[in-house]
């Protein structure tokens, strides 16, 4: 653990002096698209794959689909982009069975029901429980007191001319108090036009805790990716490999210079409902952009190095250089946030960690069924 203010959600204390990379972790993307990240150094490129890949195989599905959910068959993969930032670049072949996927991201209108029939409290809606390590040189610094209150991580555009070079990510990302999931926007928002957008401020806690209850599971990371390529080898977006196939916008992203002006090129600024854009071969819509989607998996930067060759489930625990002691899980898919400039976290091979308490104005996700085994007469 980091020696500075700790909120058990994952937000180190803004004010401190040091800034902690955790916050940057949360939204998915470190660094400017441009730059390498520690990783780097972390991870060994092997040799590449063989170029040439199976396409998926047209297993039929098990039987009736569940609600909202369509059948992704079974099949062989090339995982990872030897061209892509660095924890992704060990290709690495993988089979896997079929499985059942939502259609969608879950929507505020499925996650509501949830919370009705449960009562549960997300994360973002808890006081938050400030830990201080004793030995901490800011032991005794004062704590900023909307830091005391439930809420959740924002994203806030900076003005142009007041940027500080040293809060880095920290000039346009700020903890809101009140923020969640019904109000994702901060105390004075609302979800009530916003049934059929996808929820944020959930945490791979609160995930994990709505799967549970409705019978199914978070994603593998390798399930996750296997789908979004739709059977295609080596695809770079769920539709194909062109960024905008006839000047298209077919996901939702940032247009514009980021952090400063979005252009809504796509028609939104923040969350689209789910899919308003065109679904994939699968049947499969917002794999890219909108908001990033909780895996299973823990993170590690260095696992495709040793990952296995059939239904991988990710690492044992989780280790991320960038920072040390503090666990991690996959996100994937990127958000309304990235952009050509900053995050090219929209491909189906880029990954993306947060750590697991922690809710975030851009986070999603959605679910998986395992197949049930067909048994003949």
């Amino acid at each position: 653990m980091s020696s500075v203010h700790r909120l058990s959600r994952g937000l180190s204390i803004i004010g401190s002096p040091i800034l902690s990379a955790l916050l940057l972790a949360m939204t998915g993307c470190t660094d400017p698209v441009i730059k390498e990240t520690p990783v780097a150094q972390t991870v060994s490129k092997p040799a590449p794959v063989a170029a040439e890949e199976p396409a998926a195989v047209a297993e039929p599905p098990p039987g009736p689909a569940p609600e909202g959910m369509v059948w992704v068959p079974g099949g062989a993969f090339v995982m990872g982009n030897a061209e892509g930032n660095p924890d992704e670049q060990a290709e690495h072949a993988v089979a896997l069975d079929g499985f059942w996927m939502d259609r969608t991201e879950v929507t505020n209108a499925q996650f509501q029901k949830f919370v009705e029939a449960t009562q549960y409290v997300t994360e973002a809606e808890k006081p938050p429980k400030i830990v201080v390590p004793p030995d901490s040189p800011l032991a005794n610094a004062t704590i900023q007191p909307e830091l005391n209150h439930p809420g959740s991580i924002c994203f806030r555009p900076p003005p142009r001319d007041g940027l500080d070079a040293a809060k880095g990510a920290y000039n346009w990302w700020a903890y809101i108090p009140g923020a969640n999931w019904k109000h994702p926007d901060g105390p004075e928002s609302s979800i009530e036009k916003k049934q059929d957008h996808p929820v944020v401020h959930v945490s791979w806690n609160d995930a994990v805790a709505y799967c549970q209850w409705a019978g199914k599971r978070l994603p593998t990371e390798a399930e996750w990716e296997f789908a979004a390529r739709g059977g295609q080898p080596r695809q770079t977006f769920p539709w194909g490999n062109e960024r905008n196939p006839g000047g298209k916008w077919l996901n939702n992203i940032w247009q514009g210079e980021f952090p400063f002006t979005n252009d809504e090129a796509d028609g939104f600024r923040t969350t689209a409902p789910v899919g308003t854009f065109p679904p994939n071969a699968y049947g499969l819509v917002d794999l890219s952009g909108n908001v990033w989607e909780w895996c299973s998996d823990n993170y590690r930067p260095d696992y495709y190095l040793h990952s296995p060759d059939r239904n991988p489930q990710g690492p044992d625990s989780s280790e991320d250089p960038d920072e040390p002691g503090i666990p991690k899980r996959i996100q994937r898919g990127g958000s309304f946030l990235c952009s050509d400039t900053y995050c090219t976290a929209y491909r189906c091979s880029a990954r993306g960690k947060g750590e697991p308490t922690s809710g975030v104005y851009h986070c999603g996700f959605r679910c998986v069924k395992t197949a049930e085994p067909v048994h003949t007469p």
